[in-house]
């Protein structure tokens, strides 16, 4: 994707078409940038899921989104400007900067926004259960 052009970038308004990414803002994460940084960074990096896909468009900047596998061990995912990802429903996982200090991202979402974050554990939602009956089929 071309980060530097994401408002016209038609690669970026096909995905939104056909994922129906209806909403969308931009965040950046750095001390000067973001209220309650400190508090933040600790609340991303704490290890979590949410009832609804996440995706995030890094616009500037770098960080890591750590996922745990099937074994539920964690696999460390480098993100850096032009990157997308989908963390699916009832994924557990977490963020965090790297030594840069600071990310831009597109935060997209279908319908309204839902922020809430559920720390692990977490394994009575339905979103949960599902994403491990996802995992369990993709084994076989």
């Amino acid at each position: 994707l071309d980060a530097d052009n994401y408002e016209t970038d038609p690669c970026l308004k096909e995905i939104r078409r056909a994922e129906n990414y209806s909403w969308m803002d931009i965040v950046t994460i750095h001390k000067d940038k973001l209220p309650n940084y400190e508090e933040k960074i600790k609340t991303f990096y704490e290890e979590h899921l949410h009832l609804d896909d996440e995706i995030r468009y890094i616009l500037e900047g770098s960080g890591y989104f750590d996922v745990r596998d099937k074994d539920d061990k964690w696999i460390r995912i480098a993100m850096e400007k032009g990157d997308m990802i989908t963390l699916p429903a009832g994924i557990y996982h977490r963020f965090t900067l790297d030594e840069n200090n600071y990310v831009k991202a597109m935060r997209l979402f279908v319908g309204e926004p839902v922020w809430t974050a559920y720390n692990r554990p977490a394994d009575e939602f339905p979103a949960r259960k599902q994403y491990m009956k996802f995992l369990a089929e993709e084994a076989h």
